[in-house]
């Protein structure tokens, strides 16, 4: 498997960045995950982290090299993650339960899978053309939908959401795939901060025509000048399928020389004292360090 990646977490006009990210692989599978953490409920930036947590855990324990079933996976991986918000909101005793979207992908066997529950998107491109895109879990979009159907009067605010992840009732969890990939293929996940104040027609045109690492930061920049100072944080995590297997290439990962047992990761293992604004390139350069070391660890003893 190979695959380039991008991301950068940006904040905004806001008290806090609650947005997290991250990615993690093995030889033959990868997880891709991005979390918006819902401001008006207590400790957002804790809900988004702890359901990445959950995600990547599960990934860790069932991915020997492959899933055996990657849109299970991201249903049940959603679901779990939404009980473990309710358990830390019992356990903290916190009058409301931290609440958080989140969207995720699957990539498997040239093929991708994903899942996600709110209104944090994801967009995969090929050629210059937008191929797929998640439907928000929110009124506005569900009201545009009904439109088509029978005539709707009431326009509903695009923030206000029907399901996320720690909400009283059982999440909403959609679920897409497999669709095949092709060399030059890009997925973008991204929070609402980004597609907010940025249309889905510039979105597909910097993917389509410009490398990740060019595009992304554009678009953050874009978002963030567009949202103007009272604008939301902008979080995006890209990836470019078949990318080449130059480690020199900014963010070229090859997973071909993964034993079975290494497990990589970017997202975070602790919630606690995480106070930074913004996840940039030099995280990631560290973390790709570490994978290399694990990478060469591996192929030692193989020979």
């Amino acid at each position: 498997m190979r695959f380039g990646v991008y991301q950068v977490s940006r904040k905004g006009g806001r008290e806090k960045n609650e947005d997290r990210m991250g990615y993690c692989y093995t030889r033959d599978s990868g997880l891709f995950a991005l979390a918006d953490g819902m401001g008006g409920h207590p400790e957002g930036e804790v809900a988004a982290q702890l359901a990445l947590q959950t995600l990547a855990a599960r990934f860790q324990r069932d991915a020997k090299p492959r899933l055996p079933d990657p849109l299970r996976f991201l249903h049940d991986g959603l679901i779990a993650g939404h009980q473990q918000l309710l358990r830390y909101a019992t356990e903290k005793a916190l009058i409301d339960t931290p609440r958080t979207t989140l969207v995720a992908c699957v990539l498997q066997g040239d093929a991708a899978y994903w899942a996600h529950c709110g209104d944090s998107r994801l967009y995969l491109v090929r050629g210059g053309k937008l191929v797929a895109r998640t439907r928000d879990h929110s009124y506005s979009e569900l009201q545009e939908t009904l439109s088509q159907v029978v005539p709707m009067r009431e326009r509903f605010n695009r923030n206000v959401l029907f399901t996320c992840l720690g909400s009283p009732g059982k999440p909403v969890v959609d679920t897409s795939g497999p669709l095949l990939l092709q060399p030059g293929d890009r997925l973008l996940l991204c929070s609402d901060g980004l597609w907010g104040p940025v249309s889905d027609v510039e979105i597909t045109d910097r993917l389509g025509r410009q490398p990740i690492h060019e595009a992304v930061p554009e678009l953050v920049e874009t978002a963030l000048r567009n949202g103007g100072p009272k604008c939301d944080n902008v979080t995006a995590l890209a990836m470019e399928w078949e990318a080449s297997e130059d480690r020199r290439q900014q963010g070229a990962v090859s997973t071909r020389s993964l034993g079975e047992e290494v497990f990589a990761s970017t997202i975070q293992a602790s919630v606690a004292g995480d106070a930074r604004d913004d996840l940039d390139e030099a995280e990631i350069e560290r973390s790709i360090k570490e994978i290399n070391e694990a990478i060469r660890r591996s192929s030692q003893k193989k020979t």
